[in-house]
This record gives structure tokens, sequence and C-alpha cells, in this order.
């Protein structure tokens, strides 16, 4: 048994003994930071077989676990929350535990199986803001997921056909003039953006040109010269017109290359890609196929839809008139073929921002409708958008922050902080490189990860790159710091054993309290995947190097006239176990930590 159940099993004694009875679903959580302990049972589930107020009842349950039991030294009753403080042999065993598992924190495989989608760009312009958390938000999951014993497979859905990859098309071929990324100097994501942005301010002159003369908005939208020849395009790309298809591999070609570098960077991998240009003929067949079993039907123009009035929804069209295919297609395609491709999948995670839960939800229900049971085992990891102090970020008017030029920017900004904290010397320039690209990323990496994946969020790059604070700089110099007193431990020939641990007899507050949050990062893991949260395992690092931090100012390790070697030995396995764990859970953040800072 862990501590967390350990604990429960005494209080179930308790109450026993206590009230007569047993209890289901004890509510044991963290204790609120202004109160001393660090577990609290919430008591008012307890009254009606206490038969006496919630806070009596708390004290007469917190009393006999100090007599009777072996966990809790005191307790103090707020209301009917009981604030447990545990004896210090307790958390010394858990230590002991610890101390003696070199793979804490790193659970063995449960024989499950879980795909996680995540990044699935468009190939009309380049990787921006939205996706950087996109991206680092999917590939933490993913690693929170192998943290607790899952095999995962990473997994991406390339939108590289439509109307929104045409207009590009159109405006290269119109205004191009042979244009290539070895040509211009230009990467070649960019490149093919740059002209998505240009088709958008040839087509709104053209529609207020056909508006001035006479035409409504819908009519100038549909009769712009450059919009009718993406839409053709699109059209002789389904036909596959050897002239269109070849233009669209080549430009492809340009963004695939840019997106490889882009994601090298960021350090994001993939085990599988998924092509909508490959799966939304599967989904075409599949949308035709419920037209016959009359899950869904033609309207008189030639459409498809399904009606999903009685599910509370609305009609939502599958086919076009012209027969060609929308969104929804291509990924009832690509779900039916994900679960061909890995049969064992408990499931599959959609990393998608918010505002695209109304189309998962119709999606999932399209899927349960055409008789996938595994439907139901699909999930949208909805996400907040990242706004900007300038406001919203729009691709098309070449307003978005560009996430090559952000990540340049948070490195180039790593490297003005670190030098003028001036603790480098001694440093040459390769190793400087590496560390300012680990500052920096890290920096970028945390604060889009450490807030909830549900809130809308600002992203401010000055309060990121901080030293001090909740940024992922705090928790890199906490880790360098430790790694320095675990090296001048060695040059003092300090080996800790597990023996050592056992003849600790006292600990002083602040090392009760580092134990305290250290023992719960098996907890938070289960909790962080649970929720689908990377943020509960920022949280944990930061208060774990927070604690730390406390200790390492309150309890003098090196400094004192004749330490006690027990005293000593076990500072320093500790301190070994914090920097490993910070280590571990800064990784599932996909954050390297520096040895020396």
């Amino acid at each position: 048994m862990n501590l967390d159940q350990l604990l429960r099993k005494e209080i179930q004694d308790a109450v026993t003994a206590l009230f007569g009875q047993q209890v289901d679903g004890l509510q044991l959580q963290p204790t609120n930071q202004e109160f001393e302990g660090t577990h609290t049972l919430v008591c008012f589930p307890l009254v009606k077989m206490s038969r006496k107020s919630p806070e009596e009842t708390a004290k007469a349950v917190g009393t006999w676990l100090v007599e009777n039991g072996t966990q809790v030294e005191r307790f103090n009753a707020v209301k009917g929350f009981l604030n447990l403080v545990l004896r210090d042999r307790v958390w010394l065993s858990e230590f002991e535990s610890i101390f003696s598992n070199r793979h804490f924190g790193e659970l063995p495989p449960n024989g499950q199986e879980i795909m996680i989608e995540y990044s699935s760009p468009n190939t009309n312009k380049p990787l921006h803001l939205g996706h950087l958390r996109n991206n680092f938000l999917g590939y933490s999951v993913a690693a929170l997921y192998e943290a607790i014993g899952y095999k995962v497979n990473r997994v991406q859905i390339i939108n590289d056909r439509g109307i929104h990859i045409c207009k590009s098309m159109a405006a290269w071929k119109l205004y191009g003039k042979g244009e290539t990324p070895e040509s211009s100097g230009i990467k070649g994501d960019h490149l093919v953006g740059k002209y998505y942005v240009l088709f958008d301010k040839t087509f709104k002159a053209e529609k207020a040109q056909l508006m001035d003369g006479g035409a409504d908005e819908k009519q100038a939208e549909r009769d712009a010269p450059i919009m009718q020849l993406a839409v053709d395009m699109l059209r002789k790309w389904e036909q596959k017109d050897p002239e269109t298809v070849e233009l669209w591999r080549m430009m492809n070609s340009w963004v695939y290359a840019g997106f490889n570098a882009t994601y090298k960077r960021m350090g994001v991998v993939f085990e599988k890609l998924y092509y909508e240009s490959d799966t939304y003929l599967l989904g075409k067949e599949e949308v035709l196929k419920g037209v016959e079993s009359g899950t869904f039907f033609r309207k008189e123009d030639g459409s498809v839809w399904v009606d999903l009035t009685s599910d509370g929804l609305d009609q939502k069209v599958l086919l076009r008139a012209d027969g060609t295919s929308v969104y929804m297609t291509q990924d009832i395609g690509t779900a039916i073929l994900r679960f061909h491709d890995f049969p064992r999948i408990e499931g599959q995670i959609y990393t998608v921002g918010n505002e695209q839960e109304y189309h998962f939800k119709v999606l999932f229900l399209i899927l349960k409708k055409l008789g996938f049971e595994w439907a139901n085992r699909c999930f949208h990891l909805s996400y907040g958008m990242v706004d900007l102090p300038t406001g919203k970020m729009k691709s098309r008017e070449g307003t978005v922050v560009d996430a090559d030029d952000l990540m340049k920017e948070m490195v180039h900004d790593a490297e003005v902080v670190t030098r003028e904290a001036g603790k480098i010397e001694g440093w040459d320039e390769s190793e400087l490189k590496v560390l300012f690209e680990m500052i920096g990323m890290g920096a970028l990496k945390f604060f889009l990860l450490k807030v909830d994946p549900k809130k809308r969020m600002l992203f401010d790059p000055n309060e990121s790159i901080a030293l001090q604070g909740f940024t992922a700089p705090f928790i890199q110099y906490t880790h360098a710091r430790i790694r320095s007193i675990i090296r001048t431990a060695e040059k003092l020939n300090i080996v800790p054993t597990a023996a050592d641990l056992a003849k600790v007899k006292v600990l002083q507050p602040s090392e009760r309290d580092t134990l305290g949050v250290l023992c719960q990062y098996e907890n938070r893991l289960h909790e962080g995947a649970r929720e689908y949260s990377p943020a509960v395992v920022a949280n944990f690092a930061y208060d774990l190097a927070k604690e730390y931090n406390k200790f390492y100012q309150n309890v003098p390790i090196f400094k004192e006239q004749d330490p006690d070697p027990v005293q000593l030995r076990f500072r320093i396995a500790l301190s070994h176990v914090v920097a490993d764990t910070l280590r571990k859970a800064m990784g599932i953040l996909g954050i390297l930590v520096p040895d020396k800072m």
C-alpha cells in the first residue's frame, strides 16, 4: 500500500470504531496551504452516521487517529475539514521506498493502448502560436499516458486538400512567377503562407469591386475571379487533373519541409501521419453507404446531409452538391482508418481548439449512428485559444504570431536574461547555445502548459522567461542548483544509502514539506492523465522546486559545524531524488533541465 492507501485504511478503521459503520468513497484531498497538514478529510458526509456537528465529527476522527493509529501525529479541525499532520516516521518510510526505487514515477506497462492526435495543420500556412499550444499539449498528454503505463500512438491528420489549400495555389499561379523556397530564400511553409495572405487581399479587392458594381455580398464572393479559380482547382484536383495535382504536390512538399524543421525545434514527434487526401475517399464511401442505409439523405441539389435534430443538434452537410467533400467527410474516414490500423487502442484523443467542440460532438454522433461502437471511446481534448495583447490572431490576414519567429525570439530573450545574470563564466559558446535553447524553449512550453487546457490564456513572453516565479527558468535553475550540491557531495565522497535513511529520527519542517510534495508525484501523474491536463504536472514541478528552495534556505547542508553525518546523507539523498523527479516531471512537459546554469 502507498501512503494515501494506508491513511485511508486507518480513517476507515476510525469511522468503524467510532460510528459502527463503513463509508464508501472517503473524501481525502490536499490541505489548503493556509492550514497545517498535508491531507484533509472532508467530514460532512460522516455527519449522518456520527450524529454530531461537522467540526465535532472531525475532532472525534482526528483524536482516534492520533491515539490509535500509526500515521497521524496531530490534527486541526476547521468546521467539517480535518487537516492531518503525519508522523515524521511515516514520511521517512515513504522516502526510503522512493529512494530505493530508481524508477520512481515511471509506472510499468499496463497493457493498454491509446491514440493521441495533435498538430494537424493545414498545408497553406506556417505553424503559429496556437499550433504551439496544440503541439505542446498533445505531446505532453501523450507523455503523461506513457508515464502511467500506456502504449501511446502519436498521430496527426495533415489537412492537405480542400478549398483553403487551393486558395494558396490560385494566388501562386496568378502571381508566383515560378517563385520557390530556393529562389526566394523563404522557408517553404512561409512561402505558401505568403500566397494564402495574398489570396485574401486579392479576393477582398475583387469582392469590393463587384459589390460596387451592384452585386450582393454572396454573389460577389462567388463571382470573384480568384475565388472561381480556387473552386475550379478544387474540382480539377478531385478529378485528378495532372497539372493541378502536380502544382498541389509541389507546394505541399515545400510546406512539409518547413513543418519538419519547426517540429524538430519544438521537440515533438509522431508515430504515424495521416493525410486528408487519402482519408477523404474512405469518408465519401461511408457517407454513400449511409445514404443507402437511410442514415443520411440527399437534397434536391444532390448534396448529402445527416439530420441530427432529434439529438438536439441540426442538419449537417457531408457532401456538397458538386460531390466534393467537407471536413466532416474526411474526419469520418480518418477515424475509421485509425481503428483499423490500431485495433488495440482503447480510444483516440483529438487535441483541437474549443471552437471545434460542436464539430466533434457531431462527428462522434455520426460515427455512433454508423454503428461503430468505439465512437463512445473518442474524446475531444478541447483547449482555449491563446490571445495576444493586440487581439485575436487571423491567419488569412497575416496577423498571426509565427511559431518559428516566436521560438527564435524566446531563445534570444533567454540569452539576454542569462548574460545579464552574469553566471556563465568559463562556458564556451557551443555550451551557451545549448543552454539558451533549453531555457528559451522551456520557458515557452511551460508558460503554454501551466494553464488548465480548458482556459483561454494571454501569452506574455516577458513573464515566461523570468528567473523567479511560476516559470520554467525558476525550476531549471533549481535543478541546476541541486546538481551543484550533488557534485560537491561527490567530491566530498558523501554517498547516501538506504541504511542511512533508516537512522533518521526527526525532520525539519522544510524537509517535511518537501517530502509532502515529493510523495504526491505519482498521484499527480494519474490526476494529470485523468484530466488531460499537463498543468497538473507543471504545478507539481513548481511546488516541488519552491519547497526545495525553502529547505535550501532554512537548512544548511554543508555550512554546519560538525554536521550530523546521518542528517547530511539524508539531505543529499533528498536532493538527489528531488533533482531526478524535477527532471522527470519537466520531461513530461517536453522540457529539458540543465545541470548547471
